[in-house]
């Protein structure tokens, strides 16, 4: 694994004085990373921490990672174990037992950066892996961002020293070091999707095409070099990225599919989808962009909806759950459900103020109070003349996915105030040194 060290240095992977938290599992490729990565530790000056999950599949797991723990400690290695129940969160989450396993492990890992207890971890990811990945991300249907395959680093913080190095040089490392290692018994089970491309399709291929893995895993690296070129030229200025959520301007979808294409996958991730989402997917969102009128909508993996609103295609996996909000006519400042606050105080200053109204609170008659909106809730307009209140929200161009979470002031199905959106004409002011200010923020 003489390459290994240069890779690292060449990408960038490690800094001088951290904590490596290398993701150990007991077979060769994480006990060959652990031991090497251990051996350089004082050239790089790092330490190097070992951090096994059991995933709790197998019966014989909680003595792999025993094996793990004992064979780290005569390394001279840091190691932790953790045990999560994979089976039961396939069951609860309805995901298949490779989603669970794998978002448990991430949970742990992601625990440990949190908690500081490394600054990186390093996976054993190696280059037949590179190869099996791109492969399944093609097979899959994931368009040009699978066709990359991994990086040898992402978000900063998981690392793949040997992302280049074959899996031959890895067992000759073993046999090298006299390592001891667990053959994994569920890596001969071809009802997994991976094992059954690693173990029947590859073997077949490389029969014919001698090599193939290492010409995979180049052209991986071709598309990387196009792609990054195309998203360095890629123009988002008017996309509007909120938590959770982002809008892209239908005007955008003019654009070449190359082109609307990458500036969604770079919208999925910015509300926390960063991989799993195929090239259909993106499909189904710039169809919902040519369609006609608004409010129509798709649901997408991860709980992820597109939405159409008006100017806009708007991204969120937001969770929409049944609310309700019951609040008395007073001032003060109110958490309300679904993320957003209002602010209800008197006001002797009238000039304008985003997302503030002013009212009369002298004409707010007794025993109205601040709810969401119900049906049959009417709204009058300046000037006069009576509106159900979804139509005037229709003509105030507000999404329909927030006119439930909007407070209202009402009695009965008589609304008089709108929060940060309009004032009834029955509360409007008219020569008063008071008023009702009220400031929503969604």
């Amino acid at each position: 694994m003489q390459n290994v060290l240069e890779f690292i240095k060449q990408n960038s992977l490690i800094k001088p004085g951290e904590r490596i938290g290398v993701g150990v599992s007991g077979g060769s490729d994480s006990m060959a990373l652990v031991h090497y990565l251990n051996s350089i530790k004082h050239e790089l000056d790092i330490e190097v921490i070992a951090i096994c999950v059991d995933h709790g599949i197998r019966e014989e797991s909680r003595d792999e990672a025993n094996f793990v723990i004992e064979k780290c400690k005569e390394m001279g290695v840091r190691a932790y174990k953790f045990r999560v129940d994979s089976p039961k969160i396939a069951k609860e989450k309805n995901i298949s037992l490779e989603t669970a396993a794998r978002d448990a492990r991430y949970g742990v890992f992601n625990s440990l950066i949190k908690k500081d207890v490394v600054d990186k971890i390093a996976l054993a990811h190696h280059l037949s892996d590179q190869a099996e990945t791109i492969l399944m991300h093609i097979f899959r249907g994931s368009g040009v961002a699978g066709a990359r395959g991994m990086t040898p680093m992402r978000d900063g913080i998981y690392i793949r020293p040997l992302l280049n190095t074959s899996k031959e040089e890895i067992l000759d490392y073993i046999s090298l070091n006299n390592l001891d290692y667990i053959n994994d018994s569920s890596n001969a089970d071809n009802g997994y999707s991976r094992n059954f491309l690693r173990n029947v399709i590859l073997p077949q291929i490389e029969t014919k095409w001698p090599g193939v893995v290492r010409n995979i895993t180049n052209f991986g690296l071709a598309v990387c070099e196009d792609d990054d070129y195309i998203n360095s030229h890629l123009s988002d200025y008017a996309v509007i990225y909120e938590e959770k959520e982002a809008k892209i301007p239908l005007s955008y979808f003019v654009y070449s599919k190359p082109i609307i294409a990458r500036i969604i996958i770079k919208v999925l991730k910015s509300i926390g989808v960063k991989y799993d989402f195929e090239k259909k997917h993106i499909e189904m969102i710039m169809a919902l962009a040519n369609e006609l009128g608004t409010g129509k909508k798709v649901s997408l993996p991860f709980d992820v909806v597109a939405i159409k609103e008006y100017d806009y295609i708007t991204l969120t996996n937001k969770k929409k759950e049944p609310v309700t909000f019951n609040c008395e006519f007073k001032s003060g400042e109110f958490e309300v459900p679904g993320g957003g606050k209002m602010l209800v105080k008197r006001v002797k200053d009238f000039s304008m103020r985003e997302n503030t109204v002013l009212f009369d609170f002298r004409k707010v008659p007794k025993g109205a109070a601040w709810r969401f909106r119900q049906e049959g809730d009417v709204f009058t307009k300046f000037g006069g003349g009576t509106k159900k209140l979804k139509s005037f929200m229709i003509d105030k161009k507000i999404p329909q996915r927030k006119r439930d979470l909007i407070p209202v002031l009402a009695l009965g199905n008589e609304v008089y105030v709108i929060a940060g959106v309009e004032v009834s004409d029955k509360v409007k002011i008219e020569d008063v040194p008071t008023a009702c200010s009220v400031e929503y923020k969604f």
